[in-house]
């Protein structure tokens, strides 16, 4: 029979490493949430400047400083498609390219929360062996 030591030392690894996996998945789901909600806010960028083509845009210079531009053509947007590609499409086109992308990172989400539960379930049972473990060792030996 193994020691009682060795085996609340392994269960505490185990219940380390789950906490660190869902630690890791927590960070990942943060960054897709902002980039679904950037991917949002682009939207609604886009749809505002085609549709009041004589109001001005905010365009970010860096250290929380802007200027107002006119946009020349709000029609013509340049998308990063991926791996720093960038193409030029018409609002529509990068309104349903960013939709879609959005969809994904839904998809992406929930496959993530998924993960995060399921570690968070397997934390659960090793905690409860670790309990039991615990609970084994104070009982009195007869």
């Amino acid at each position: 029979m193994a020691e009682p030591e060795a085996d609340l030392q392994a269960l505490q690894f185990y219940l380390n490493e789950y906490g660190q996996q869902a630690e890791i998945f927590s960070r990942q789901l943060e960054m897709i949430e902002q980039k679904r909600i950037e991917s949002l806010a682009a939207i609604e960028g886009m749809k505002a400047l085609t549709a009041d083509r004589d109001s001005p845009a905010l365009l970010p210079l860096g250290g929380g400083t802007m200027v107002r531009v006119k946009v020349g053509d709000p029609d013509r947007i340049l998308v990063n498609i991926g791996s720093d590609v960038i193409v030029q499409r018409t609002s529509g086109e990068a309104i349903a390219f960013l939709q879609g992308k959005i969809t994904e990172m839904e998809a992406m989400e929930k496959r993530v929360a998924s993960t995060i539960e399921q570690l968070r379930t397997q934390m659960a049972g090793v905690a409860r062996q670790i309990e039991s473990t615990y609970a084994r060792q104070e009982r009195p030996q007869g």
